[in-house]
């Protein structure tokens, strides 16, 4: 094994690592034994000199995405196994050659074990985002193991890293196809049919990690009056109508998503009276519907993507889940959700009951929801756990 620059760490800092956690924190690094750039394999060591993990180098808050706590160089093959294990534990999932879904996550970064690493199925089409400058370096390697493994059943690979590699990073990633080129693609999820854009869609051009959630919400769409706000390309507003809903309104302050919606309900309802979409602020919309709805979706963008934020953050979900429970029918059911990493499904929770209490409105808990299957948390890494949901009953 050729050598490698050690990053040796302050005593008691190994702690983490022996619980296998895969991120080590620039406060944690006592010394840098030679020279360093970002995207490195580093060899982390304990105050004593003793081995502990290999990881990707990065300047920030992280400074290590752990790779291996084995002595060795992640090659290839490392590579191949690790996105064939991912493959096996969709296929387990019944996620593979789906005749009803062809839409899933394939790799989920440190929830696979591969921090750093993101790659979304649509049909024929793989999307990978690097969130590292690491794993960037490697997306060679990345590209042979995804074609090696998927075989036939992709057609092209679309590499969406310039939004997600650190901004302060002196490579900029540029997205494009590394492997095949643009086809128009209708994907699937449950039976519905979506338009999919990756190259110009928000994350990787879909919000995937909704899936189970949507089908929850068609279960309980049966002729309500159905809000969906932040609605994006219109995903819970399908399962809604898919669910025999008496109206659908789909709000979001993007002109663009708002055509994206209407697209895709043309698609899977042609024709539809029931439907309508308005771009609007959310808090302009909510401020005067008072019973026109039974059924509120709130599905936000990340109000906090750092621990700076957090307190903006929760003020944020009360503010926005109390104007939905002013305005929602009596019998009425809320889908809410937080995308928040920094945010723990104990201070999501309790935000919406501060809102709760402030709307004075009786609410129940139905359900306590989170990512898909397909989205795995490590049991070691926590913060992997990054969406909270409730679906609330108001009374």
């Amino acid at each position: 094994m050729k050598e490698l620059t050690k990053i040796i760490l302050k005593s008691t800092k190994e702690k983490s690592l022996l619980r296998f956690h895969p991120w080590i924190f620039s406060g944690a690094i006592k010394s840098i034994a030679g020279n360093v750039s970002e995207g490195d394999l580093v060899e982390l060591t304990d105050n004593n000199g003793k081995f502990l993990a290999l990881g990707h180098y990065q300047i920030g808050s992280i400074a290590v995405r752990v790779l291996s706590f084995e002595k060795m160089i992640p090659g290839y093959d490392f590579w191949r196994s690790k996105i064939e294990a991912a493959f096996n534990l969709r296929k387990a999932l019944g996620l593979i050659d789906n005749a009803e879904t062809d839409i899933f996550r394939l790799v989920n970064a440190e929830g696979d074990f591969m921090p750093g690493l993101i790659v979304d199925i649509y049909g024929g089409t793989a999307v990978v985002q690097m969130h590292s400058i690491g794993m960037y370096l490697i997306k060679d390697q990345i590209l042979k193991a995804l074609l090696d493994v998927l075989g036939n059943r992709i057609t092209a690979v679309y590499d969406k890293s310039a939004e997600t590699l650190p901004f302060k990073a002196a490579i900029k990633g540029e997205n494009g196809y590394l492997f095949g080129n643009h086809s128009d693609l209708e994907a699937r999820e449950h039976g519905n049919r979506y338009a999919i854009d990756w190259e110009e869609g928000q994350k990787t051009g879909f919000f995937i990690d909704q899936r189970e959630n949507r089908i929850l919400l068609q279960q309980y769409a049966c002729s309500r009056s159905v809000l969906n706000m932040f609605c994006y390309s219109g995903g819970f507003s399908i399962a809604a109508l898919r669910g025999n809903a008496r109206l659908v309104h789909s709000v979001d302050s993007s002109k663009k998503a708002i055509e994206l919606t209407e697209k895709n309900v043309s698609i899977n309802f042609s024709g539809t009276n029931s439907h309508q979409a308005f771009a609007m602020d959310a808090f302009e919309y909510l401020a005067d519907i008072k019973d026109s709805y039974d059924l509120i979706i709130l599905d936000p963008p990340a109000f906090a993507k750092h621990n700076s934020a957090l307190n903006n953050a929760l003020q944020g979900y009360k503010k926005l889940n109390q104007k939905a429970f002013e305005q929602i029918q009596t019998g009425g059911i809320l889908f809410t959700f937080s995308c928040s990493q920094v945010v723990t499904k104990e201070n999501f929770r309790k935000s919406v009951f501060a809102a709760a209490a402030n709307a004075k409105r009786k609410v129940s808990i139905l359900h306590q929801l989170s990512q898909p299957a397909d989205h795995p948390v490590s049991i070691y890494h926590p913060e992997g756990e990054y969406l909270k949901g409730l679906v609330l009953y108001v009374t």
